[in-house]
């Protein structure tokens, strides 16, 4: 199938496609006489494979980890799952993060009292963050 049909198939764009080959995350595509790329069943599952990874958020690098493994039938599942924890581990840093900030956000919102004055504890509080 060409580009767009392994595109389409696979739910990953014909750009990111092209960018997964240059960066090496997958091998370059058959080329037909014509030149035109030509993809596989199997060029579509390992894009799909790499598709499910970013909806999981797995950075680039793990995802070439994971294909590696996924790839070598002799692998280990714990090296999968180191990955995967690790990930995990990173994932709740960053949920902790974002909670942080909706806190420090609904504090400020508490503290304006969203009248006509122009007092605002939100904009204090970014122009001066260590006053609070």
């Amino acid at each position: 199938m060409n580009i767009g049909q392994a595109a389409k198939a696979s739910g990953v764009s014909a750009k990111m496609i092209r960018y997964y080959e240059q960066i090496k995350l997958i091998p370059p595509a058959s080329r037909r006489e014509s030149g035109y790329r030509y993809y596989s069943a199997s060029d579509v599952h390992m894009l799909q494979f790499i598709r499910r990874g970013r909806d999981l958020g797995f950075t680039m690098t793990q995802i070439h980890e994971l294909l590696s493994l996924w790839r070598d039938k002799s692998r280990q599942s714990a090296d999968v799952k180191r990955i995967a924890m690790t990930h995990v581990a990173e994932l709740r840093e960053k949920i902790d993060g974002l909670e942080q900030m909706a806190n420090t956000l609904q504090t400020l919102i508490e503290c304006c009292s969203g009248n006509d004055r122009p007092d605002c504890p939100i904009l204090a509080d970014l122009e001066n963050p260590r006053d609070r």
